[in-house]
């Protein structure tokens, strides 16, 4: 997080107020100054410089830098470009028809310079029943306990993930509350969210819509450009949002029960999938009837073995009364492990600009 706020220096209070709207909305707090002349102190300081042109015709000399956004209530004109100009600014933004770019810079300044992008990790199940749910906790679970993570629920029909981890009521949004699209300041979405400890948790309700695609996929992009495990409940009947989630995913675990039956759903399953990613794994779950190994009934599938998952004592009772806990050497524990190893070997590597937090 930037020690010092972004500077914005409008005249128009028309202006102003949309200014103090965006940025209230991506979570920014700002330092603000009447003019020009009176912020020739915080100029070349602060990390973004937002003004309006009426501010910008005033010329006093300050000297050139990055980060400088102009704002106008119509269509540029002329004299729009040449007041920019004189101020070095880098954009022109037409407000509110530009409010994205606005929002895109003030998060820029909440979330701090990039550091290393997050892994993103989807959880489906083969078949219904299977437990994705319960191992996308476990897995989220076990990367909060070294480094931030952020659960996503994407299954509107799961009951919500809230009540799987015993958060049904706690305060917080869940997505019904949650409308986004663009970019989304992960510091302020965090402390609206309910939390199991040290992992910020956006569920679906009980009533209510679950997510859009596109405030799913801002979710995501935002957790991962912020450094955060992004562990994804995806649900079996792979939306729109679920697809575009699996497309950028460096892991998609598919739970497959150690049936006969579960490995041809789930095949229906891999099928949607693999047309949007190749990233894909297979946990084994439960105990095979015929004596079979997993990695025979996987075989099946086609995806590699990532891990087996045998039954965990008295797990139905903890989650049926919301005490749900992972063991340090339990099952779920054990494969959470590999899954968050392998997706760290699957992790996209940082692109230009990205470096070590």
């Amino acid at each position: 997080m930037a020690t010092e706020r972004p500077l914005v220096v409008a005249t128009d209070e028309t202006v102003l107020d949309e200014i103090l709207r965006v940025a209230a909305a991506a979570g920014c707090e700002l330092d603000r100054e009447p003019d020009l002349l009176a912020a020739r102190g915080r100029w070349t300081r602060a990390p973004l410089v937002v003004l309006d042109e009426e501010a910008a015709a005033v010329r006093v000399g300050l000297p050139r830098r990055a980060g400088v956004v102009m704002v106008c209530k119509g269509t540029p004109g002329e004299e729009t470009w040449r007041r920019a100009f004189a101020v070095g600014a880098d954009q022109v933004l037409r407000l509110p028809d530009d409010e994205e770019g606005l929002t895109v810079a003030f998060a820029d300044v909440v979330d701090g310079p990039p550091g290393s992008p997050g892994p993103v990790i989807a959880v489906v199940g083969g078949r219904g029943g299977a437990g994705a749910s319960v191992l996308a906790a476990a897995v989220a679970l076990e990367a909060a306990r070294s480094s931030p993570a952020l659960l996503v629920d994407c299954d509107p029909l799961g009951g919500g993930m809230d009540l799987l981890l015993g958060l049904e009521k706690a305060e917080g949004f869940r997505w019904p509350e949650v409308r986004l699209s663009g970019r989304v300041s992960i510091p302020s979405l965090v402390e609206a969210l309910p939390s199991r400890g040290a992992l910020p948790v956006l569920s679906c309700g009980r009533e209510g819509p679950g997510p859009t695609p596109d405030a799913l996929s801002a979710v995501v992009t935002a957790g991962r450009r912020a450094g955060r495990t992004v562990v994804c409940d995806l649900s079996r009947s792979l939306d729109e949002g679920a697809l575009a989630v699996s497309a950028v995913a460096d892991l998609v675990v598919l739970l497959v029960p150690q049936e006969f039956r579960a490995c041809m759903a789930a095949k229906q399953v891999l099928r949607r999938l693999s047309a949007h990613t190749d990233r894909l794994a297979v946990v084994a779950s439960g105990r095979s009837i015929t004596g079979a190994s997993p990695s025979s009934t996987t075989a099946l599938l086609g995806p590699p073995l990532l891990a087996t998952l045998p039954p965990e004592r008295r797990l139905a009772e903890s989650l049926e009364t919301g005490e749900f806990t992972l063991h340090s050497r339990g099952p779920l524990t054990t494969t959470a492990r590999a899954i968050l190893a392998a997706a760290q070997d699957h992790a996209t590597p940082a692109p230009p600009g990205y470096a070590a937090a």
